[in-house]
């Protein structure tokens, strides 16, 4: 199975909070380059959560997230916090989850005005479906003293620009209702993370909270009364989605598995007569009654190096027969490349990204026998001999 964590990101201190009480055990995991995470599992539960603050802004949102991806091979990336209402039907409190993102500060400036230029990134279709049933099911949220009405998940566009947005009547807000009218919230780092994650091909998912309205009431003190609800409310539909996809993932996992299992010859075949049992088994050889398996003893960092980058040479190879299709391909350069960075470690950890980047590997080129094949020594080789 799996061991990718989701990562978890926040830019807030108070958002971070709000997802970090959610976990049990969080422990600091430090990249090289001096960025903080903390890792720990959903309370409850076996879900591996890593946890980064980005601080404000989608250019300090994107390089977290992006380094986050490559630290971790994440399942998902997931972007938790608050945000402002941009229509009055979403209501304080309420939980906003991204179907798409706009960038909406691109555009040209002409003789005739300013024209949009609009960049957007979609949410991927399998965590918008599962955030949609966990909605439904309408058991993520607690309740919160003195308040009736439990907060809804609303699902729309979500507007990441570069300015905190606290008007309903500035040439910001109006550009917004001209070409984004159908945005129900507006933040400053969706636009960010989303890149990230298409750069990355890692799948994100933007949850936020209503805080306020972006009608000049921002700084308020209403505002700071709904600000820790509403980030609170972000964590829990966030991590309950968590758990989930975490959930979906391992089911995902073990499918790949099992199929791989079959496409190496693995399986196993018993035949018994009344007088002789005869037993179909990959092994190494056999003496008398007595079966010696093949076994692949684990290389050395720089040996497993060489054999990754022979393995990149038959990926090329494959694309240019037509057995694999240029998207699976690039997919395919990803998740390698993300192995080699963990190979040249030398610990229990990078090992385990190793392997569990490679089986990630396997799964995605499960069509193609002889590279299953190949991956499967190199499993063996980075540690793991299943």
């Amino acid at each position: 199975m799996s061991n990718g964590p989701v990562v978890v990101l926040t830019a807030l201190n108070l958002e971070y909070q709000a997802v970090r009480q959610r976990l049990a055990d969080p422990q600091v995991h430090r990249h090289e380059r001096g960025t903080r995470f903390e890792v720990g599992t959903v309370q409850g539960t076996s879900c591996r959560v890593a946890l980064g603050l980005t601080s404000k802004g989608n250019h300090s949102a994107a390089v977290i997230a992006e380094r986050a991806i490559q630290e971790f091979s994440p399942v998902a990336v997931l972007f938790v916090g608050v945000a402002g209402a941009l229509w009055d039907t979403v209501r304080l409190g309420d939980v906003v989850m991204a179907t798409h993102v706009y960038a909406y500060h691109g555009g040209t400036s002409e003789d005739d005005g300013l024209k949009a230029r609009p960049r957007v990134w979609e949410a991927p279709h399998g965590i918008s479906q599962l955030a949609s049933h966990l909605a439904r099911l309408n058991d993520w949220a607690e309740p919160a003293p003195g308040h009736a009405d439990a907060p809804q998940v609303r699902f729309g566009a979500i507007a990441a620009g570069e300015v905190v947005q606290n008007s309903r009547i500035s040439a910001e807000a109006k550009w917004i209702r001209q070409h984004y009218n159908d945005a129900l919230a507006v933040e400053m780092e969706a636009a960010g993370v989303a890149q990230a994650g298409h750069l990355n091909g890692a799948p994100v998912a933007i949850v936020r909270g209503i805080s306020d309205r972006a009608d000049g009431t921002k700084n308020s003190a209403d505002d700071r009364n709904w600000q820790p609800r509403a980030a609170a409310n972000a964590a829990a539909f966030a991590t309950r989605l968590a758990v989930e996809l975490v959930g979906e993932e391992e089911e995902a996992t073990l499918r790949r598995d099992d199929r791989a299992r079959s496409a190496d010859g693995f399986d196993r075949g018993v035949s018994n007569t009344a007088h002789n049992s005869t037993v179909g088994i990959m092994a190494g050889s056999v003496t008398g009654s007595s079966v010696h398996m093949n076994t692949v003893p684990k290389s050395s960092p720089t040996d497993l190096i060489a054999e990754l980058n022979g393995f990149r040479e038959q990926l090329g190879q494959h694309r240019a027969e037509g057995s694999l299709d240029e998207d699976t391909y690039r997919e395919a350069l990803t998740d390698l490349g993300s192995a080699l960075r963990a190979a040249g470690g030398n610990t229990p950890e990078s090992s385990k990204r190793t392997v569990m980047t490679l089986r990630r590997l396997r799964g995605l080129v499960i069509d193609c026998p002889a590279l299953v094949a190949a991956l499967a020594s190199l499993i063996a080789a980075a540690g793991d001999p299943a």
